[in-house]
């Protein structure tokens, strides 16, 4: 899902992730030797952006337009994407890889063998991204909380759906709740603000530096989960069951 891909790939998780070829296109005999890396490059395509962008938000920082290619966005030109994982196993046509910043799904067009000597430079200068990554690692601005409803709420899709996204949701209004187009954060009112994560939405207040996150909601309205004709909703049966215990947290559109 989209809002648990990391923007790189969390190299402290313990997480592994199947990288599979197609068969019948001598596959087997192209990864030979690759098991003696411990890392990969993997070329992909973003196949679920069909434009681009001169100018774009990065998802982290100050709500500040820069040039797509000055980021990392995935709106661009060429919608290609580079991302160094770490190489766990071979077993015919399939890599078992580390970490991942990719989505389910994502074509790999390449796999190139990570040479630190050739690849590895300590010393570049990271322009306005080392302004952003001073920013944050600093300690987090701001306490997040969860009120008993949605205490109820998170802990009824952990354990009847196994969905849990509250660790990344921390994550993001920890830093900065402020509204911003690709963290999904808008107001909503006077005093509340909403986030999406995936296909869940969250809705929270933002008092001095304490976010209390008061409820969540599904992140489609009913008419959608009821059209067994959109086949590729996530969540869809939990998002159902969901409105039936708490039929007043239906996506509103705001």
């Amino acid at each position: 899902m989209k809002f648990h891909a990391l923007h790189q790939p969390a190299e402290q998780a313990a997480e592994q992730n199947v990288l599979e070829l197609l068969p019948d296109c001598d596959y087997e005999k192209a990864l030979q030797d690759l098991a003696g890396f411990s890392r990969i490059w993997l070329l992909s395509w973003f196949h679920r952006n069909k434009t681009w962008r001169p100018l774009v938000l990065p998802p982290r920082g100050p709500a500040k337009r820069r040039g797509v290619f000055a980021t990392r966005s995935p709106h661009r030109p060429n919608p290609l994407g580079l991302t160094p994982v770490q190489l766990i196993n071979v077993t015919g046509r399939k890599l078992i890889i580390g970490a991942c910043d990719l989505v389910d799904g994502t074509p790999i067009f390449d796999i190139k063998p990570y040479i630190a000597a050739y690849d590895a430079f300590p010393e570049a200068v990271g322009g306005w991204t080392e302004e952003v990554a001073s920013s944050l690692t600093a300690p987090p601005q701001f306490s997040v909380c969860l009120s008993p409803l949605a205490e109820t709420q998170a802990e009824w899709l952990r354990a009847h759906w196994q969905i849990d996204f509250c660790q990344r949701l921390f994550e993001l209004l920890s830093r900065d709740p402020t509204p911003h187009r690709t963290r999904r954060i808008r107001r909503r009112g006077d005093d509340q603000f909403v986030i999406g994560c995936g296909a869940w939405r969250a809705v929270f207040t933002v008092s001095e530096k304490m976010v209390n996150v008061v409820t969540f909601e599904t992140g489609y309205p009913p008419r959608f989960l009821n059209n067994l004709t959109l086949e590729d909703l996530p969540d869809r049966e939990a998002q159902l069951a969901f409105l039936k215990l708490w039929p007043q947290a239906r996506w509103s559109g705001g």
